[in-house]
């Protein structure tokens, strides 16, 4: 690690951007008007009636790691903006972020610690103190701690980065259990497979949109969904109108028409399954075509011999014509960037799909360019990110460990399987056979409504905490959550939860789990990496650092060298890839269509449907609003005397769904799509028996090389109920009705 100095440290805090964008001053960022009131008679002492106060922290609501500034007045959080000396967000935030307001002061929180008191599942509970909870959890984890039966402990939480992941990793091994998994549906497990066998690096790599010049995405909804919708937002502003005289274009490959694929140039629906091999086909007129032309060239041509664009043509269904084009367009671009996800990301073939798409970037030669590909250092603060991460391979060896009676106490915090896994893995059947189930939770969803305790847990709003964002922005960058209101109920954060917990259990505990509470905690933790990375002999102390971190929510180190260099990627990985089409579960006689789950802007993976905002605000490209649909192309639909509002039932082999039609004209013929979020049999009021959730009916195939779930390799079969249901839209409908207002060459619905 390079020294630097602890002057310059603190010139680091609030670095924004990537590369020479510098941060702002925070101060100088957030000044507000003041704004006098009438004060209160006998104002508390930690506010000013009348006066805003921001305070910045870190945004939950989704993986990506956005800053947030917090507008507080009269001790109430009023609104949540992005912060704008924070790298990822740079003071913008999504819809999801500012519906953070919905958690906090959501009704259906849980206020105090809850026993069951009825039949598993049931929902049964009644209120108990936090000494009786956290007495009755400790001994029974200490007893078997004693009796050498710690193995038998299991955590499992979802994606955790920062010092609470550490914190969890310490707690598991006072305990002297190495089972502590994560779980997140969302996780991109082939992605970082992908990238481990092209590059050789465990960390996800900077995607640098904002300086591309043509930008290729393979399903991967980077305005939507993908990994950091708000950074990618502001990089695709600036790939299109950032540069005087210059604009970017975007192509967009996927079944059905994103948020992306709409801002795209051209929208390409390739079959699905077959991306993978359409990206082979690009490369090898790439090569043959004349467009590469480093030393490896011949390997690179005998490697991609068997992907001729004719043949990939009549496999992928994309034109020859094209193919030869995008390649045209890719290899004489002065920045070009190939990025996967989406379906693309999901198939029995995904891994070989995106190993594909590297090959695209390693031959356009953007590895570690502006506008292609940047290695980020290893995360700051905190080991590598995901390395506890289950994947769907790991969550069937711990329905397995649950069903054979090795489990005796499960702790889960903040991740639904029984929501996000496939109905027919049996795992909330599994959780019957686990004498003690414990909750860490903010809200009972349906796995939280399987435990026997549920110890309730701030929202990230009341907690303290850190985060490092992955993938990072090019350079070093860690971020600091802090406590923007006080504790709204009797509630405790997570990090707080797990050392008192290491009390009750007992025994000598590690250094860093003498800590009282997780501010302590993490104070410590960022000291000794503040130890670390100063220079001997400097006078700043660690306070003013810390002072200074905490107003801007975020230290970065731009310019920092990264650490080893990736390995570049090599022909004979192409000759690795023994099926670039994916298989899928459902013979296609008995199974025509194929089914096309998405996550959303609003939903994403469901965790936001329990928030009022979120449920209100139309979906973008159908302008739906609550509920749930299937999409249909007018084709498809035509072909089958379906009408929008008709409810059919939508079957797999795993199960079956009754949702109404949307007739959709930007989805592929053949390709039925139904958005994931909805479905809930609990969690609370705005989300229980609201729509269906095709999470549930998908087969459990899963990607050769990542273990992970093929959610996007699932075919379906269609039936007409009988039944109509009115969509609740907040538009009309998509075609013209004989007014030909957009010309009669253009209605084709």
């Amino acid at each position: 690690m390079s020294k630097i100095s602890r002057r310059d440290l603190l010139q680091y805090i609030g670095a924004g951007g990537i590369g020479v964008v510098g941060g702002v001053l925070y101060g100088e960022s957030v000044q507000q008007n003041v704004e006098l009131l009438i004060p209160q008679v006998v104002p508390p002492e930690d506010y000013s009636p009348g006066v805003a106060t921001w305070y910045n922290t870190v945004c939950n609501q989704c993986p990506a790691g956005c800053g947030i500034s917090v507008r507080i007045r009269e001790g109430k959080a009023k609104k949540i903006e992005g912060n704008p000396v924070h790298p990822v967000s740079q003071g913008r935030t999504c819809a999801r972020g500012q519906a953070g307001l919905n958690a906090l002061y959501n009704p259906d929180r849980i206020r105090t610690p809850l026993q069951n008191v009825g039949q598993r599942g049931s929902g049964n509970f009644e209120e108990i103190s936090w000494d009786e909870a956290l007495t009755t959890v400790g001994s029974r984890i200490g007893r078997l701690k004693i009796d050498n039966e710690a193995s038998r402990v299991r955590l499992l939480c979802g994606r955790v980065r920062g010092h609470l992941d550490e914190l969890f990793l310490q707690f598991m091994n006072l305990l002297g259990s190495d089972h502590y998994q994560q779980y997140d549906f969302t996780y991109p497990s082939a992605l970082m497979a992908a990238n481990k066998m092209s590059f050789g690096t465990d960390v996800l790599p900077y995607y640098d949109i904002r300086n591309a010049v043509f930008l290729l995405s393979f399903g991967a909804d980077y305005l939507g969904t993908w990994i950091s919708p708000v950074h990618h937002s502001l990089a695709y502003g600036h790939l299109r109108q950032g540069r005087e005289g210059r604009r970017g274009k975007t192509i967009q490959i996927e079944p059905r028409m994103s948020l992306s694929g709409a801002a795209a140039d051209e929208w390409i629906a390739a079959r699905p399954g077959t991306e993978g091999l359409l990206a082979l086909g690009i490369a090898h007129a790439l090569v043959s075509e004349g467009h590469y032309h480093g030393s490896d060239r011949d390997e690179w041509s005998k490697a991609l011999q068997a992907y001729s664009p004719s043949l990939v043509s009549a496999e992928t269904e994309v034109s020859e014509d094209k193919i030869l084009r995008l390649a045209r367009e890719f290899g004489t671009s002065t920045a070009s960037l190939a990025i996967a996800g989406g379906a693309t990301a999901a198939g029995t073939n995904a891994v070989a799909s995106i190993v594909a798409v590297n090959a695209l970037n390693y031959l356009a030669g953007n590895l570690s360019q502006p506008g292609g590909i940047i290695f980020n250092p290893d995360p700051a603060f905190s080991a590598t990110a995901g390395s506890r991460q289950a994947g769907f391979q790991g969550m069937l060896d711990l329905i397995g460990a649950m069903k054979a009676g090795d489990v005796d106490v499960l702790l889960v915090h903040d991740t639904n399987p029984v929501f996000a896994l496939p109905d027919n893995v049996g795992f909330r059947q599994a959780m019957q056979n686990v004498p003690l189930i414990i909750a860490l939770s903010s809200f009972r969803d349906e796995t939280t409504e399987m435990a026997d305790l549920i110890l309730p847990t701030s929202t990230y709003l009341e907690s303290w905490g850190d985060d490092v964002p992955d993938p990072g922005v090019g350079f070093p960058v860690a971020s600091i959550s802090q406590p923007v209101v006080a504790t709204l109920y009797d509630t405790l954060p997570v990090g707080d939860i797990v050392l008192s917990l290491a009390r009750q259990i007992g025994g000598e505990l590690p250094i860093h789990m003498r800590w009282g509470t997780m501010e302590e905690f993490i104070k410590e933790r960022w000291r000794e990496e503040y130890d670390q990375r100063g220079s001997e002999g400097e006078e700043q102390e660690f306070e003013a650092f810390w002072q200074a971190a905490l107003e801007a929510g975020v230290w970065g180190q731009p310019g920092a060298v990264a650490g080893d260099q990736p390995v570049p990627l090599s022909s004979s990985m192409i000759a690795s890839i023994a099926d670039p089409v994916s298989r899928f579960a459902g013979d296609e006689s008995d199974y025509p269509f194929v089914l096309h789950p998405y996550l959303t802007a609003t939903f994403f993976d469901g965790r936001g449907a329990n928030l009022p905002w979120l449920q209100e605000m139309p979906d973008p490209m159908t302008s739906v609003v609550y509920g749930s649909w299937v999409e249909l192309n007018p084709v498809t639909a035509d072909e089958l005397g379906i009408r929008e509002g008709d409810v059919l039932d939508v079957e797999s082999p795993a199960g079956s769904v009754r949702v109404p039609a949307l007739i959709f004209p930007a989805i592929r013929p053949g390709v039925v799509a139904i958005p994931v979020g909805q479905g809930h049999a609990a969690y609370g009021r705005y989300a229980r028996d609201r729509g269906v959730n095709p999470i549930h009916i998908v087969a459990t195939l899963i990607d050769d090389q990542s273990g992970d779930l093929a959610w996007a390799a699932t075919r379906v079969k269609l039936k007409l109920t009988g039944e109509r249901l009115q969509i609740i839209k907040t538009d009309g409908v998509t075609r013209t009705l004989g007014r030909q207002i957009l010309g009669p060459e253009n209605d084709h619905a």
